[in-house]
This record gives structure tokens, sequence and C-alpha cells, in this order.
């Protein structure tokens, strides 16, 4: 409660965003209890962006001088305007801190050699992941500026022992070895990290991914760009997230997260509406033994994904659940179209298999209760993805 209080006391006094927003709310000083605070106002993704808008480059929600940030992140942008995000070396170190609670949690020491199968750009997620990896003693391997090819050959070199990546990347990785011949048998990686999508947390994804890689152990773990590392998957139950507290404020409020981050002073968020949906488990304790706040299935979907068709909701993680259950499919589209008022899906599936299109269409009307096209694709048509996969393609109404 404590950290809490000064965290806001420090906002009042020199954050300008939080300053205007919560004096706005009749907030003057930092709450007496947890349920005060419980009153206070969300932030939403929406504020942010407005607020980079009119103060740009940066936005408001700095809560010291310019000077004093030592690092730049950015967002995809894939559902929207991208934003910028700012840290101190402080905060930095905060969100160090929380990585090495993913590593922990997935049984990673310094004895490993992490392989980092991603770009550096200014993706937050990675390149916390590698410092952290460094502050950790294992050898950090980094995969920027190589072909997929190039990386698995590295990887196996130099007796990799983890994977850090995309869902959809580690499994193009795997794709790439079998079109080049390079034997995945020779790899010594026995755990695969993955962030960036909710992808390792579909079981139909995890299982595909445990069959391409020998049967390494898949871990998810999930944050945002402004929001920071914010969970570990459980060592005990494959496909739970535990929130990294005390790190976090987390609340579930109609099924949504809402996340406050208690360390990143910096640049820090305030009941801040994820747009995450989860399902908190019912036990006090995990069997792990942890008492931290347990996510039954990890991240379930956004509420900003979902799309009705024809009367039925759909979430794109359900239908990646479909798919990843059929081995043969090598990659997919989704293609989402109004006509005349008339929402109709169609999905395009790459694979050597001509029979498969109708038992997926079968799979799909089974699972969805709706009649879904799907047509097959030559192997190589669909596009591969190294960060965030964009599968889902919505086309203008006609």
């Amino acid at each position: 409660m404590k950290a809490l209080q000064d965290l806001i006391a420090e906002l009042l006094a020199t954050n300008a965003f939080y300053g205007r927003k919560l004096r706005a709310a009749g907030i003057t000083a930092p709450p007496a209890t947890m349920e005060e605070f419980y009153q206070y106002p969300f932030t939403t993704k929406k504020e942010l962006v407005e607020d980079q808008l009119a103060y740009p480059p940066y936005g408001t929600n700095l809560t010291y001088p310019l000077e004093r940030y030592s690092r730049f992140y950015q967002t995809s942008g894939t559902s929207g305007v991208p934003m910028r995000w700012l840290d101190t070396p402080e905060s930095h170190e905060w969100m160090i801190q929380n990585w090495l609670r993913v590593y922990a949690g997935a049984g990673v020491t310094a004895a490993d050699r992490i392989f980092f199968a991603f770009s550096f750009g200014p993706f937050l997620g990675f390149w916390t992941a590698f410092d952290s990896a460094t502050r950790l003693g294992s050898l950090a391997i980094p995969g920027g500026g190589m072909r997929s090819a190039q990386r698995l050959a590295v990887m196996i070199d130099n007796a990799a022992t983890v994977l850090c990546c995309t869902p959809t990347y580690a499994l193009h990785l795997a794709e790439v070895a079998a079109e080049e011949n390079i034997d995945l048998t020779r790899s010594s990686i026995r755990v695969i990290i993955t962030a960036g999508e909710p992808g390792a947390s579909i079981p139909a994804t995890r299982a595909l991914l445990e069959s391409k890689w020998n049967g390494a152990r898949i871990y998810d773990h999930h944050g945002m760009t402004e929001v920071g590392p914010a969970s570990y998957e459980c060592p005990k139950r494959p496909g739970v997230l535990h929130m990294i507290e005390p790190s976090f404020i987390s609340e579930v409020i109609d099924e949504e997260l809402i996340l406050t981050n208690i360390g990143r002073t910096a640049s820090p968020l305030l009941r801040y509406r994820t747009g995450d949906l989860v399902k908190p488990s019912k036990e006090k304790t995990c069997i792990c033994g942890s008492k931290e706040l347990a996510l039954e299935g990890g991240i379930l979907g956004r509420i900003d994904d979902m799309i009705t068709v024809r009367g039925v909701n759909v979430y794109p993680g359900a239908v990646e659940q479909i798919l990843r259950s059929f081995p043969d499919i090598t990659e997919y589209k989704v293609e989402l179209k109004t006509i005349k008022g008339l929402a109709e899906m169609t999905v395009e599936i790459e694979t050597n298999n001509a029979a498969l299109a109708h038992e997926v269409d079968q799979a799909l009307n089974k699972a969805l209760g709706l009649r879904v096209p799907v047509t097959l694709v030559a192997p190589g048509t669909l596009p591969r993805f190294e960060m965030k996969a964009r599968r889902w393609n919505i086309l203008p109404q006609r």
C-alpha cells in the first residue's frame, strides 16, 4: 500500500497527465485504503493516444524531465496509432526484475544459452528480455539482421537451450527448417518463451509447437509496451499465467484485466484497461505454491478482437485453436467482408493436403455454428511474420 501511495503522491506533484486526470476526479492526495483506490478513474488507451497527439511526440505521462529518460519504445500500432513510451534507468530496472520472474518460472538459469529470434526494433518485450538474460548471467545470443535459416544455424551451432520469439515465428522457424533440410533434432532448445501474441496459450498451437520442436516446453508470457512485463507461466500448470505481484495491482472487471504498474514511476499507468479478456482461477494458492493471481488459459482474447458473423460472436483465438489442430496447415488467413449489411468470413489455408479443405470446413462449422468457405492455397503463398501476426483481413463494407 505504501508503494502505491508514494507513487500517487509523486504523480500528483510532477506528472502532468495524471495531475490533470486525478484532480479532475477530485483526487488531491494518495488513497488511504485499497477500497478508495478502486474508485479511481480508469486509464484508457484512447486517452494515451490523444495525449500524445496533443503533446507530441511523447505526451505528458512523464513524471520527470525529459533528460532523465534513456529508453525509447513504440507499440506495433496493429490496432491503431502507434504509441511511444519512454523509460528512465530506474523504470527499466523494474522491468528487468519482472523478466527475471519470467525466466525463473520457466526454469531458465545462468547455465542456459538464450537465442533471441527477432530484429532489434523499438518493441519493448524482447529488449527487456535480452537485458534480463544478461543480468541473469545467461549467454544472450542476438538474432537481429539474419534470415530464418541463419538464425537456425546459429541456434544449433551455439547449442542454444532457450528460444525467445513470437509463437508464430517459432512455427515459421520449424517450417524453414523442413524446407532447408535443417535437422531440428540437432537443436538443444529445451524451452521456448513466447510473447507478442496469445498463441502459446491456445492448446492446439502449444501442442503444434511442442511437436515441431522435439518436445521443448512452451512457456507463455504477456505484457504490453505501455504496461511492461506483467505475467509468467505457471511451472506446474501449462497455459496458466501468474501476474507478477507486487509489481502490479491486478483487477478483473467484467472479464477484462485492469492493471496498475507499481515501480514504473517514470511513465506509469493507473487502473489501465488493457482490453485483455481473462478468467481468474478460483484457487487462492496454486499447486506451484504461488498466491499470485492466476489466469486460466492465459489471455483468452481481446475485447476489440471479437467480430460478429451472422449473429455469432467469433474470437480469433477460437479460430486458431481449430486451424492449428490440423498439423498439415502451415499458415492461414481469414478474410471478413460485409455485403449488404451481412458479415461473411472466409479462410485460406496453406497445405499440401488437397483433401483438407472439407475437413476444416466441417470443423469450423461444428465449433462455430457457421458455414465458413475454406480455400486451399499453394505453399509459400501467404505472408510470414516475425512479430505480431496479421492474419485477419477486414475489408471495407460494400
